[in-house]
Parts: C-alpha cells; sequence; structure tokens
C-alpha cells in the first residue's frame, strides 16, 4: 500500500509521522510525505519519500522566515500567527496535493487532525484515511477546556459555561480555514463542513497520548485509540559529550524546535539550576549562538542536540516548555517535569502535567530564576511526582505505541 501523509511542517508532527512511516515501511509499505519545498530534508531524515508540493507560494526559504518570525512571539499574538499560516497551507494542500497524490499513486492517507483539509482532499480522491494526533486531541467535551488555554478540568456547570465560550472563540480565530476548506469542497461538489469534528476519520483517530495522561473522557468517539508516542529508533544516532556527565542527578532541559531562540528563558533555566544538586543538561536546538551557549551561567552540558530518549532514562527531572514530544518521552522514562508552557496548547499540556501528578507548573510571565529554582526543589525532593510519571510510564507501556498504530491502520486494508 502507498500511504500519503498531510502533516504541518514542523519537527513535533513530522516527527511521530516519521516513527509510524518507518514502520509501515518496515512492513512493507510505501510512505510519502507531501509539502513545501522547504520539508524535503526532514523528510528524508525520517527515512520518508518526499513530493514538493506549493512551490508558487511556498518557494524555498519560507518555512525558515515564518519560524523565525514565530520565535519572537508568545500566548494569542504566535496562536494568531499560527492559524495565519494554517490558512495558507490549507490553501496549498487543498489547490496541489490531490493532483500530486493522484500522479504518485496514494492508496491511502495519513492525516494529521490539525490539518483539517485532509479529509477533503481524501474524499475528492476517493480515499480512505485515518486520523493521527500527533498534538494533544482535539476531540470537544463540554468538560474539557479548549486546547489553547490554561483552564483546569472541571466538571461543574461555571466550568462548562466558560469551555463554550472558549471552544466559540476558537472557532471566530479559525472560521478562515473552514472558509478556504469548503471553497475547494463547493469545486469539488461536496457538502460543506459545519465544524472540525467532520474532518476526523470515522476509521480511526489515532493519538499520541496514552490514557492516563488526559482529563476524564466520556464521549470519545468509538474509533478513537489512545496508542501513546509514536516512536522507533532514529535512523542516524546524535552524538553527545557522555563524558562530560559528572553522576550528579541529571536536569535534562529543552525548549523544543519552535521556542528555541529564547535565550532570555534559557538564562533563567540555568541560573535556577545554580546551587542545586544536580547537573543540567540543556538542548537549544539550534537557537543560540555559540557564544550565547558558552554565556549561560553556572556550568551547563549545552549541545544543539542531544538524543532525547538517552538521556531522559539517566535523568531525574525535565525542564520544558510542555510541548507534546519532550512530555511523553519524560513520561516514557518515568520522569517527573517542572514546565513553563509559552504557547499554542503548552498550557494545556502542561495542565495535564499537573493533573496526574507528574509535575508543577511556572507560568511563562511569571518566570523568575528563583521561582524556578523553588519548584525544581520541591520536584527533585517529593517523591511523590517520580512516582506518578511511573504510573503514566506503565499507561504508555500498555497503549501499543506505533507497533498498534500500524496494526491499526492496517486492518482497515483490502
Amino acid at each position: 500500500m502507498h500511504f500519503g501523509i498531510i502533516s504541518p511542517p514542523v519537527p513535533g508532527h513530522i516527527h511521530p509521522f516519521g516513527a509510524l512511516g518507518r514502520e509501515l515501511i518496515a512492513r512493507g509499505h510505501r510512505v510519502t510525505l507531501f509539502h513545501m519545498p522547504d520539508v524535503e530534508q526532514r523528510a528524508r531524515r525520517e527515512g520518508l519519500e518526499f513530493v514538493s508540493i506549493g512551490a508558487s507560494d511556498h518557494p524555498a526559504g519560507t518555512l525558515p522566515g515564518v519560524l523565525s518570525q514565530l520565535t519572537r512571539l508568545n500566548g494569542l499574538a504566535a496562536l494568531r500567527f499560527t492559524i495565519d499560516a494554517y490558512r495558507k497551507t490549507t490553501e496549498m494542500f487543498s489547490r496541489d496535493a490531490p493532483q500530486a497524490m493522484r500522479a504518485a499513486g496514494v492508496e491511502f492517507l495519513l492525516v494529521d487532525q490539525t490539518e483539517l483539509e485532509g479529509s477533503s482532499i481524501a474524499a475528492r480522491l476517493g480515499l480512505r484515511f485515518v486520523t493521527i494526533c500527533a498534538a494533544m486531541a482535539l476531540d470537544r467535551e463540554a468538560s474539557i477546556p479548549p486546547p489553547f488555554t490554561d483552564w483546569p478540568y472541571s466538571d461543574t456547570l461555571f466550568a462548562r459555561a466558560r469551555n463554550r465560550l472558549g471552544y466559540a472563540i476558537s472557532d471566530r480565530m479559525l472560521r478562515g480555514i473552514p472558509a478556504v476548506i469548503n471553497r475547494f469542497r463547493k469545486q469539488w461538489a461536496l457538502r460543506p463542513i459545519a465544524s472540525p469534528r467532520e474532518t476526523f476519520s470515522a476509521l480511526a483517530e489515532i493519538s499520541q497520548q496514552p490514557p492516563a495522561f488526559d482529563y476524564p473522557r466520556r464521549e470519545l468517539p468509538k474509533p478513537f485509540h489512545y496508542v501513546g508516542p509514536l516512536r522507533r529508533p532514529p535512523l542516524a544516532p546524535i552524538p553527545f559529550p557522555w563524558e562530560k556527565l559528572d553522576g550528579r542527578p541529571l536536569i535534562y532541559a529543552s525548549l523544543g524546535t519552535l521556542q528555541n531562540a529564547r535565550e532570555a528563558t534559557f538564562r533563567s533555566f540555568a541560573e535556577a539550576c545554580i546551587g542545586i544538586d544536580a547537573q543540567l543538561v540543556l538542548t537549544h536546538g539550534g537557537g543560540l549562538t555559540d557564544q550565547e551557549a558558552a554565556a549561560l551561567p553556572g556550568n551547563p552540558v549545552v549541545v544543539p542536540y542531544a538524543p532525547q530518549l538517552e538521556l531522559l532514562e539517566r535523568a531525574g527531572l525535565t525542564l520544558t516548555h510542555a510541548g507534546l514530544n519532550t512530555v511523553l518521552d519524560s513520561l516514557s522514562c518515568g520522569v517527573p517535569m517542572v514546565t513553563v508552557p509559552i504557547t499554542y496548547e503548552q498550557p494545556a499540556i502542561a495542565g495535564r502535567v499537573a493533573w496526574c501528578g507528574a509535575g508543577r507548573v511556572v507560568p511563562f510571565a511569571k518566570l523568575k530564576a528563583d521561582r524556578l529554582r523553588y519548584e525544581l526543589g520541591e520536584v527533585l525532593s517529593n517523591p511523590s511526582y517520580r512516582a506518578a510519571a511511573a504510573r503514566v510510564r506503565e499507561s504508555i507501556q500498555q497503549a501499543g505505541g506505533v507497533r498498534r498504530a500500524a496494526d491499526l491502520i492496517e486492518s482497515f486494508l483490502p
């Protein structure tokens, strides 16, 4: 079977798709990612085939410029900027992907849940598809807060009313994306979509979350499956100066791949770890210059990239912006966290870390080295946080991961 992937162009989504793609390739299938030219190198590094689309309005060099602007934004400003970028890629996919996929002989689609146009492209081509929740699952329930908020879970009447208002605001902010989709659906003689729910697969929704890392759910559709993190060993090992580790408890710090140019935030991380009997390993994903990295206070081990899972297996704590992949990798290793959410769904992910008892949250607007040092000490000294992380690790181990995801997908093949 030849699978086509529709995904956002960022590593946090492409990485789990790469793991799933390699699992399917190992089972004898073909897997191709379709996207703008800037995504080709990352797709190839993940072991996927690649077909370029969108060069007319997303020529080479577009994505780095967008991501550079994004690193300077926080909160709602970053969210609005991202929504506008999504609207443009929705136009690109809807215009170019059907013809490219037909020419490539794609037979089945794997669609990221955030790419609402994917179901329409599948309908246009007469293909089946499954929804992949590479980010936090977006299925709505009255008691589940919208994913861009830091609102705590509650099933009270007030919380339900608050959530309903939040979803209405979200729909208003996102309205340009369904408008693009419905314009193409009209051209394709398809009825318009009225809600995001209509864009999710009726065959399967496959979520990277394990059951223990979500708020209480009562209304998930029957095709929804918690499978846990989508991971396979990387194609090439990532070098790391292991000789620099001195045997002290390890604090692993990362801001992922989109927020990693925040020198002031990394500086706060490094300052907070001074005086703590632990060794800080900080990875900045290329977001800092060599001079900025060398100037961080204390004596942290600072690297552009790191073998994350290997380090987390040795770590006592993770210090993170609450990106889903880093959080799930930490929980996979039973490592508790202190989270500093910055934007997107990060506040909601951080809320789930606190909800399950696996860590504490420092709001980005209140980030100070002294406050962060206190929270780090609380998590390191209280064994309840590690015990909670271990409980989620058990849930991840039972969920099945990338093999179960591939089994589910293959169950729908002829």
